[in-house]
């Protein structure tokens, strides 16, 4: 029970298949309590379906990140409903399909705009308005992946905006410390999910870390919700400005 007591809010649940919705399994379980955001009336159904299957009618909230208005909304919802917050998970990342194939060299700014607005810019948004309900300290984690550290082919501006997410989680870190709130982001190696499949080539990347990974596998969702898990903790109260990889080890290697 590492989150007994503690609340927190989800961004990013898609399905059950997201590696969000893998998370709040894992926080559940160790007795957090736990509110919920979804984009846009397509999403409010499965989201609140999935939701309700943890019990207590957790609170849901209509979320696009690049609205600030409604971002006010959310968290003014969420300190009516939840009174405070000890954690926020953010699990929010989009690019043009288009800008996920071929070259990166004929990124649109349009494209390059979108995805850096949605996939980066959307965690200092977040956290600016989480930190005041997180009264007595918490912790912010985000999702990132490799790609923001070296060329995944086709991952292209996804990388990019994942560097300057990775960029931002250090910044805040500092920024928020004295709050006594950590900011640390996750990165997961290749999980199948709704999003991942709309890279191109990307059963490819996982054949390849399956086949070079030191542990020869691909990670599993239930181990990245454990260590996101991990970090949203008091057994990492040390850690801040961190990327964790969950990944099977294979960011560990030269060639």
């Amino acid at each position: 029970m590492l989150l007994e007591g503690k609340k927190g809010l989800i961004v990013g649940v898609a399905n059950k298949r997201s590696i969000a919705w893998g998370i709040a399994l894992g926080a559940h379980r160790e007795g957090a309590k736990l509110a919920f955001t979804y984009q846009g009336e397509r999403l409010k159904e499965p989201v609140t379906e999935l939701a309700n299957s943890l019990g207590g009618n957790p609170p849901l909230f209509d979320c696009d990140v690049t609205n600030d208005p409604q971002l006010d909304a959310v968290f003014q919802g969420v300190k009516e409903a939840c009174g405070g917050l000890d954690f926020l998970v953010h699990a929010v990342a989009f690019a043009k399909r288009e800008e996920l194939e071929g070259e990166f060299l004929p990124t649109s700014r349009e494209g390059f705009r979108l995805a850096l607005d949605v996939s980066s810019y959307s965690l200092t948004a977040l956290a600016q308005r989480a930190a005041p309900l997180m009264t007595e300290g918490g912790s912010i984690v985000a999702m990132t992946y490799y790609g923001a550290e070296k060329v995944i082919p086709r991952y292209n501006v996804m990388g990019v905006a994942k560097a300057a997410l990775e960029a931002s989680v250090r910044y805040l870190a500092y920024d928020l410390g004295p709050r006594k709130i950590r900011v640390n982001g996750l990165s997961s190696g290749p999980v199948q999910t709704l999003a991942a499949r709309g890279i191109s080539g990307f059963t490819d990347m996982m054949k390849v870390v399956e086949q070079k990974a030191p542990l020869r596998r691909n990670v599993e969702l239930a181990e990245v919700a454990n260590a996101a898990v991990f970090l949203l903790s008091p057994f990492s109260s040390g850690i801040t400005g961190e990327v964790l990889y969950v990944d099977c080890g294979y960011h560990i290697l030269g060639m």
